[in-house]
């Protein structure tokens, strides 16, 4: 008997645990373009500048049949909506922070496992096409 015969019937007598079946649908926002005051330079602060805001979101499906109704899903117009009021509030001195913040407004429904975030700043850098943070951040 090779280590290999020895290893799997080792492993033979463990049972594998059954998990509850859990579909997840990903409802995204990609490549939504805001004017922001964010930064923490003066400049940045006496001027709104551009942010590109990508959002992921994980959401637990509702059993049975496929939605059909505007209650059953995640909305992603309310995202962007969401996102703009949060941008209006007033300035934010980090990317980090304002995806932060973004990560909660995400995971504030629910029916939401798991977000990622990206948070970029196309005009930053010149020498650069963008520059940014990207979370991942889960319920619960």
């Amino acid at each position: 008997m090779t280590i290999h015969d020895r290893a799997r019937a080792v492993w033979a007598d463990f049972p594998l645990p059954s998990l509850p079946a859990k579909t997840l649908r990903r409802v995204f926002v990609r490549d939504l373009t805001l004017m922001a005051s964010i930064g923490i330079y003066d400049s940045e602060r006496e001027q709104r500048q551009r942010v590109v805001i990508n959002l992921d979101l994980w959401v637990q499906e509702t059993p049975g049949e496929p939605p059909n109704s505007y209650a059953d899903v995640v909305c992603y117009e309310q995202l962007v909506n969401r996102t703009q009021i949060l941008l209006e509030e007033g300035h934010i001195d980090l990317v980090e922070t304002l995806a932060e913040k973004l990560a909660q407004l995400c995971l504030a429904d629910p029916r939401v496992q798991r977000t990622r975030v990206r948070v970029e700043k196309p005009d930053a850098i010149s020498a650069a096409a963008g520059v940014g943070v990207e979370i991942e951040r889960v319920a619960g």
